[in-house]
């Protein structure tokens, strides 16, 4: 299997970019997880995959949100 890292930002470009997938996501991470990457992973790999995907996510977001403040200022 390719690097995990890897996998998450396919992962997260996916789901940021496809507001059904998004919210598929969000609703059941570890389904829209291995609908991605085509395979049934064992529950601790898909939860390393999940808190990843989860966490760059939430980074973005923080990312956009603070670039978007100091455009105002």
């Amino acid at each position: 299997m390719e690097d995990i890292k890897e996998k998450i930002t396919e992962i997260v470009e996916k789901v940021t970019k496809d507001e059904k997938m998004k919210e598929q996501f969000k609703k059941d991470p570890v389904k829209t997880v291995e609908s991605v990457l085509g395979v049934d992973l064992p529950d601790d790999a898909v939860k390393k995959i999940v808190d990843g995907v989860k966490a760059k996510v939430t980074l973005d977001s923080v990312d956009d949100i603070a670039s978007k403040l100091k455009k105002m200022f």
